[in-house]
């Protein structure tokens, strides 16, 4: 009974799970949003999302990010502006954090304001199941989603694609 069952689901979810990825990858993202409070991230092609993803943040992520160091995650409108498949993750995509606002207040506190926040994946190293990482933040401020959720992402988002952050 049980694996007549399963059969049936299977048999109606998977046409549907290849529809889904096939539309995905017709669709057009004209930006990224990032829902810091629900720990989730859009591809957005218009008013239709395209994708959603569970993200892990930075270790402090309330807030917006002041300085190196502090573990959050910024806020505000960045841009993705490259690519790197050769670092200590499996494969990123930066944001272009900082801007001159961030540039300015870390300046008038006397700060760095950090940089070289990206989405990526997991840590090269890993050898955990990708939910278990995945179920609290551990990022020093970067924004981070599965290997391969991570070439999802970089096949659906053009370099120069907004990246729109918020709590």
């Amino acid at each position: 009974m049980y694996k007549w069952l399963l059969v049936l689901v299977l048999s109606i979810a998977l046409p549907f799970q290849a529809l889904s990825l096939e539309l995905a990858k017709d669709a057009v993202v004209d930006r990224v949003e990032v829902k810091k409070s629900s720990r989730r991230m859009y591809l957005m092609d218009g008013d239709v999302v395209v994708r959603e993803y569970r993200i892990a943040l930075g270790k402090n992520p309330r807030g917006h990010k002041i300085q190196e160091g502090d573990n959050r995650t910024p806020e505000g409108k960045y841009y993705l502006d490259f690519v790197m498949d050769d670092s200590a993750f499996y494969r990123s995509m930066h944001i272009s954090y900082p801007n001159l606002r961030d540039k300015k207040r870390a300046q008038s506190l006397g700060v760095s304001p950090g940089g070289n926040i990206k989405i990526h994946g997991l840590k090269n190293d890993n050898n955990r199941p990708p939910q278990f990482v995945q179920s609290f933040d551990w990022t020093n401020g970067c924004i981070a989603i599965t290997n391969d959720e991570m070439d999802e992402l970089v096949s659906l988002v053009k370099i120069g694609t907004p990246i729109y952050i918020r709590w």
